[in-house]
């Protein structure tokens, strides 16, 4: 089971928080989608004919493009690479892309699963944020797509933000339950180095972001999910039973896959690679049939710790037994013994050869991943 992420380097505004690699201007929109639809022949051996099961249109704003293009590259895909029957083929959209005409085109053309970038129902949010569009269009949006025909659904919603009350955060997640949206993606607002928020925040111009008041939100968003019959199978994805992210489920089970576009990352098993996040080299390397990527080869340090830090992100949890066969007996002892403390706090729990996190311990994920890490 492989997967294929695609990059679409293109937005129309830049969102306050973002620090993705994209562009606002689409001048060179048409050469940049036959340098990916080429680069997607020069990597058809990446994944050593393994079985396509997911197709990922990420970005950026992929909806940004006309439903011919995506329709495009879905065929380049289908003639080099072996897909399987029935592929999850997601599409991250922006509201206000997703009019009517182009949902269905977006149906039409295969497109089985909206990955749709609502962040807010409310207008001070999405203005704080710099959203390309409004309160609306993100609740009308939804509702077309699955008057359509779409019903597997995902949105994104961000928790944290000073313009968010508490009472606000609350209809907006319980706004999609009543819409019936099988899966949300849900964010703490984070200030990435560079990004526009971190300006201002250094400038003084805003306040900084309250950490307190993002753990509420997330306390909150457990425990709505929770009654509503969610699973909370990531520490920031939500799901309907049997409404996983199959696409994003395979990263963290460390499934391989292949990565197109710029600055998209790939991973075969062993290593890692990534393309140049520079549209310009980018488009120019393609031309000369030159695949513009750095690789790292993983060490089994490396190895270990990454999936240290995804599986105690999953309900899953951590496997000690996988720990075993793959890194030996003496690391899952010691895991065994190091989680002692956390487990005494309340903030992990057992269950056979499992650990897991617990509600309590969702706070302090990452953290806790790291208290386990192996030097190279």
């Amino acid at each position: 089971m492989a997967g294929i992420y695609i990059h679409i380097p293109f937005c129309k505004k830049a969102c306050h928080y973002c620090n993705f690699h994209f562009s606002t201007t689409t001048y060179y929109r048409d050469e940049m989608l036959e340098a990916i639809n080429k680069e997607l022949v020069l990597q058809q051996s990446y994944l050593h004919n393994q079985t396509i099961h997911t197709i990922y249109f990420g970005g950026g704003t992929p909806s940004i493009l006309p439903a011919g293009a995506i329709q495009t590259l879905l065929q380049t895909i289908r003639e080099h690479y072996n897909v399987a029957p029935s592929p999850e083929i997601t599409l991250e959209a922006n509201p206000d892309d997703l009019l009517p005409g182009k949902l269905q085109e977006l149906f039409d053309a295969g497109i089985n699963r909206l990955s749709i970038g609502v962040q807010s129902f409310f207008e001070d949010d999405l203005q704080w944020m710099n959203r390309a569009h409004n309160a609306d269009q993100a609740l009308r949006c939804l509702q077309d797509a699955q008057r359509i025909g779409f019903s597997n659904i995902s949105i994104d919603l961000i928790y944290g933000g000073p313009t968010l009350t508490d009472e606000a955060w609350k209809q907006n997640v319980h706004q999609a339950f009543a819409l019936n949206i099988p899966h949300l993606s849900c964010y703490a607002l984070t200030v990435e180095p560079g990004t526009a928020l971190d300006h201002f925040i250094n400038k003084k111009k805003i306040p900084a972001i309250d950490p307190d008041k993002a753990a509420k939100h997330f306390e909150m968003l457990m425990n709505w999910v929770e009654e509503a019959g969610y699973e909370h199978y990531e520490i920031s994805n939500y799901a309907k039973p049997g409404m996983h992210s199959q696409h994003n489920s395979s990263y963290w089970k460390g499934m391989p896959y292949l990565g197109v576009g710029p600055s998209a990352h790939s991973y075969d098993g062993n290593s890692r690679q990534w393309n140049v996040a520079n549209n310009q080299l980018y488009m120019q390397s393609i031309r000369q049939d030159t695949v513009p990527a750095e690789v790292e080869t993983l060490s089994p340090a490396m190895k270990f710790n990454e999936y240290m830090m995804i599986s105690l992100r999953t309900s899953r949890g951590t496997d000690l037994a996988y720990i075993s066969e793959h890194f030996g007996e003496a690391l899952r002892l010691d895991i065994e013994t190091g989680s002692k403390p956390f487990i005494t706090k309340g903030w992990m729990t057992t269950d056979g050869h499992f650990l897991r996190l617990t509600k309590e311990g969702k706070f302090f994920a990452d953290g806790i991943a790291a208290e386990f890490f192996m030097e190279d």
